[in-house]
């Protein structure tokens, strides 16, 4: 029964359907395919013979499932079909590629996307394929989920900008060596608009395969090349833009043969776009439509490059079922997925991703190492299990040995919270940047032991309070007159009665003399004081 189950499941997954010919090229259904995905479909990579789908029946063996894994994490909000289950663990399948989509809004992203970089991390190392897609064309519309307003209209300069710095970020992430070893190649192939190769080789290359197979000519030549690029993009995550397929099509092309397929109803059914409608603003069209080309990009990944996967956040669940839909209805086919995970919120229901300075950015041009390992460290207890799980690939085992820890009486307060700030500054920001945030981290607690340069406390500046002082207006200068005069302590009462109760620190060593003056030696390398009221207050003073 087993078996018979089985071979019934292979028989309907598309890739094997595109090795036996049912769907590759669509050979039967030729005259019947819309021009849109009859252009794109010289565009597409090899798709693998049943020799090459069954060389690989033992490619993901023994592997666990990542949809398991992912659900006992809490990483799993909605499936579209519980066949995914089937599909990731099926050692008769090639891997799974799973993608998701990042628009351009700003230069960097931030908080909010680090599950999606987290839950692609996970598909990577239960054996399956990554795709990050750039939206270089719907960042020019707009996602209206879970926005209440319009999103602002940004320039093509600017698009562009962002489109690069998230590329650049995403790759950084993703071939950091953020893979354990032996589950896959950790360098990015870029495959966006800058050098175009899916579409500059792959294109080309495979207009001689479908000549082979309708006109029996230059097979060996396609075939090969196709080998080595499907090769490449298995070994490696690849980064696309989805510009690069939308540029060439036209609105009489995308509303004759996509548009003919949307229902309406639906469209308004779809809760990004109910609560919009019932707002005072209203609506645009524009908006209206990005469900649309959203399902579009999934249908063209899934035709040209055999993604399977899309996932998202759970306010992206209208716009994931929307492109399984036109799959279903255009390419008359099964075996398009999407999962969704649920958004990052604090056990209060708040967002988890928001500062009192604004957005938690992954890019460490916007905010430093440091400042990002002191958000995760200041998780209340209440959550830091929960964001263990979710955020950081340790196995449940320690996560629980953690949790286990935090009950009995003589836990060290914020072991837990330590742990998780360096395994997400790990991911994010790598060795180097973990590094850099632990040693910003001892040189900012008072009463630390090492030794204070000006390299060290320049680095932090940037993440704490700073003024600038002439040489003589610091030198032979109370310190109870500097903490006043700097603004980090609102009177020299203040000032005193802090003192005295051991919490005023000059260079991170205590200070309890009411007379210290402001020696020459207490200028760090002639150049900088470090001033510390309480554990977190604290100012840099750079002497000019």
């Amino acid at each position: 029964m087993a078996v018979a189950a089985s071979r019934t499941f292979l028989l309907f997954h598309p890739k094997l359907l595109e090795a036996s010919g049912i769907f590759s090229g669509f050979p039967r259904h030729r005259r019947n395919l819309p021009l849109l995905l009859r252009r794109s479909s010289s565009q597409s990579a090899t798709q693998p013979t049943l020799e090459d789908s069954t060389r690989n029946l033992d490619s993901i063996a023994g592997i666990p499932n990542v949809v398991d894994i992912l659900q006992e994490r809490g990483l799993v909000e909605s499936i579209t079909s519980e066949s995914i289950r089937s599909a990731c663990s099926n050692p008769s399948i090639s891997p799974l590629k799973v993608y998701c989509g990042f628009d351009p809004t700003a230069e960097s992203l931030h908080l909010g996307n680090l599950l999606a970089l987290i839950v692609l991390s996970w598909f990577r190392r239960c054996g399956h394929k990554a795709v990050a897609m750039i939206g270089g064309a719907t960042g020019r519309i707009g996602d209206p989920s879970g926005k209440s307003l319009e999103r602002p209209e940004l320039d093509v300069e600017t698009l562009e900008k962002n489109s690069a710095g998230i590329k650049n970020l995403i790759s950084k992430i993703l071939g950091s060596g953020n893979l354990d070893a032996g589950t896959g190649n950790e360098k990015a192939l870029d495959v966006g608009s800058e050098k175009g190769s899916i579409f500059d080789t792959g294109v080309r290359e495979n207009a001689n395969l479908n000549s082979h197979s309708e006109n029996n000519v230059n097979s060996n030549v396609g075939i090969e090349k196709n080998a080595a690029l499907d090769s490449r993009l298995d070994d490696s995550f690849t980064i696309l833009n989805n510009y690069d397929w939308w540029k060439d099509i036209t609105l009489l092309d995308f509303l004759r043969e996509v548009g003919r397929f949307a229902r309406v109803g639906v469209m308004m059914a779809k809760e990004s776009v109910k609560k919009r409608l019932m707002s005072e603003e209203g609506m645009s069209y524009t908006e209206f439509s990005y469900q649309l080309l959203q399902g579009y990009d999934f249908l063209y990944l899934f035709k040209n490059m055999g993604v399977d996967v899309q996932i998202g956040g759970s306010d992206q669940w209208g716009n994931i079922t929307a492109g399984t839909e036109l799959i279903r209805k255009i390419l008359q086919v099964e075996g398009a997925y999407g999962l969704t995970f649920p958004l990052l919120l604090k056990s209060d229901g708040t967002k988890f991703g928001k500062s009192e300075g604004g957005a938690i950015w992954l890019s460490p041009s916007l905010l430093s190492p440091y400042k990002f390992y002191q958000y995760f460290f200041s998780v209340p207890d209440v959550d830091v299990v929960r964001f263990l799980k979710i955020l950081t690939f340790l196995s449940m085992e320690e996560i629980q040995e953690l949790e286990e820890e935090m009950k009995k009486q003589g836990y060290v307060p914020n072991t837990a919270q330590r742990r998780l700030a360096e395994e997400v500054t790990r991911f994010v920001h790598g060795e180097e940047g973990l590094a850099e945030a632990l040693k910003a981290t001892e040189t900012l607690r008072p009463g630390a032991e090492t030794k204070l340069d000006w390299e060290t406390i320049e680095g932090i500046a940037e993440d704490v309070p700073s003024c600038c002082l002439a040489y003589d207006q610091v030198l032979n200068s109370s310190l109870v007159d500097l903490s006043v005069s700097t603004g980090l302590l609102s009177s020299k009462s203040a000032a005193r009665r802090l003192m005295k109760q051991g919490g005023l620190y000059l260079n991170n060593r205590r200070v309890d003399n009411e007379a210290k003056m402001i020696e020459a030696g207490d200028i760090v390398d002639g150049k900088l004081l470090l001033l510390s009221a309480g554990k977190k207050n604290k100012i840099v003073i750079r002497i000019s």
